[in-house]
This record gives C-alpha cells, structure tokens and sequence, in this order.
C-alpha cells in the first residue's frame, strides 16, 4: 500500500486550518504584484521581493525581513495570529460539514429501463463483462424467446455475454476491465483479495491498495471499506481516527452506509460522555 495514502489519512486539523489560510491569503492578494510594496511588520524595511521574506509558519500573512525580525515580533503578533488560526479554524470546519451534509450525488440511471438506480447495493449488481451496473429488477427478469417461452438466463442482462464458467475467467474479466479504470472492477477485485475469493489468495494489503484506487477513480463505497478496516482492526492495526476519515471520504461521494457509520460513531462518542 502507498505511503501517500496513510499520509493523507492522517492529515491533521492544524492541516486544514493552514489550507484554509493560504486559500484566504491567496484571495486577498490577488493584486498586481508591480503596484505593491513589500515592508517588514517589524522593522518597517521595504523588501524587493517576496521570495526574499520570512513568513509567520502559524497564520502565513505576517512577512518579516529576516528571522531576527521576526522572532523579535512574535509576542506583538501572537494575540492576532491566534485569533486569525481561530476564525481560519471555524471557517474550516464549516467548509468541511457542507461538503459532508450536502445531497448525494444521484445514482445513474439503468441502462436496460432507464429508472433511477436503488441506492442500497442490494438493489443493483455490477457485470465484469461490459463493466455495466443494472438493477436487480433487470437483473432477474425473465427472457423470452421469439415464442414467448421463457428461456435460460445465464447471461449478462445487458450483453448476453455467458457467465463466467471458472474462477480464471472471473480472474481475466476483472483485469481486463481495470486496464480500462473501471473503479467497480477494481473494488470487486479488492473484496476478493480480502476474502480470498474466486482463486486469490486473501491478502488484506492487496486489498487496501486496491479499494484506494477505486476510491480515487470515484467509487466512494471503496473508501467505506477502507474506514472499516481501520475501525474495526480487520487486516490492519485499529486505528479509529484514521476509519473515521475514510467514512467522511466516502460519505463526501454519498456512500449511505459511511454516512450511517459516522453517525454511530457519534452516538457511541457521546454514550462516552
């Protein structure tokens, strides 16, 4: 598994806050740089070039002419950092419940009839053959033939590819659909390293290396996965923090059952209290 995937699971809050700084810093100099001269906050020496100042590490607005400057300043601008690290912070955690709360983004439609897909996963399936999603009503309707008799369904409903006859035939179609970046194929591929299905041998690392991947090709239940393993120790180290962040992931992209996580592990945080 990736270093830079644990790197981001455990981006902290001061993270946040300094990107939330930077995003406002950013806003309020969009300026023509020609017109603007650059000074001290200590010393008041005009500077020639940004690129030549220290900035405050904490709230980024504050530049010094050098590090003398702006240890000698700091006492003077503490109070100001510290309020600005404040509302940076409330800012932040607004930004972050809007973007968690906000209406899930809608399911596509059925490709065979064209209605709104279940939400639930128990109410579609996922075909390796053509990479297609299809509503379980699809899915176990009956086929008939030019007679009107029902006929054999062992086919995919969209298609009429047959089944897969053998664990090396799953195995070929789950590759062949990943070299396309088909993200439902990686996460199913994930979930058989994980359980040790269809001919693969169970490896949970196999398995987090891929649901990362399909998470970042747009398949929000991947990171749902992701959170449980890390919450529940399953193939890794309990990390609840870290399990925690991965349902947020996945609930940002409308993952329902993330959502329901998170608010279990509300309950269960305030049960404590």
């Amino acid at each position: 598994m990736s270093n830079s995937c644990n790197d981001s699971a455990s981006k902290s809050n001061n993270d946040d806050v300094c990107d939330v700084n930077e995003m406002l810093n950013n806003m309020s100099t969009a300026y023509d740089k020609d017109m603007v001269v650059l000074v001290c906050a200590n010393c008041g020496k005009e500077v020639s070039s940004d690129d030549n100042m220290n900035t405050c590490n904490k709230c980024k607005l504050v530049k010094y002419c050098n590090a003398a400057c702006k240890k000698k300043h700091r006492h003077k601008h503490k109070k100001d950092c510290e309020e600005h690290i404040r509302l940076a912070s409330e800012h932040a955690a607004r930004l972050h419940d809007i973007e968690l709360f906000k209406q899930p983004p809608p399911k596509e439609d059925c490709p065979i009839c064209f209605l709104r897909m279940p939400t639930l996963a128990s109410g579609r399936r996922y075909y390796n053959c053509c990479g297609k999603v299809i509503c379980s009503g699809c899915c176990y309707a009956p086929v008939y033939d030019d007679q009107g008799n029902e006929v054999d369904n062992q086919k995919c409903p969209y298609c009429r590819t047959p089944w897969p006859s053998s664990d090396e035939e799953v195995v070929r179609r789950y590759k062949n659909r990943m070299k396309l970046n088909d993200a439902y194929a990686t996460y199913d591929l994930g979930c058989c390293y994980r359980d040790g299905d269809d001919g693969y041998r169970q490896d949970y690392d196999k398995a987090l290396e891929l649901w990362h991947r399909a998470g970042e090709l747009g398949y929000a239940k991947a990171y749902n996965d992701i959170g449980f393993a890390y919450y529940n120790g399953r193939g890794v180290e309990v990390d609840e923090n870290r399990g925690t962040f991965y349902w947020e992931l996945s609930a940002m992209g409308g993952d329902a059952t993330a959502r329901n996580n998170l608010q279990e592990v509300e309950e269960a945080q305030k049960a404590k209290t």
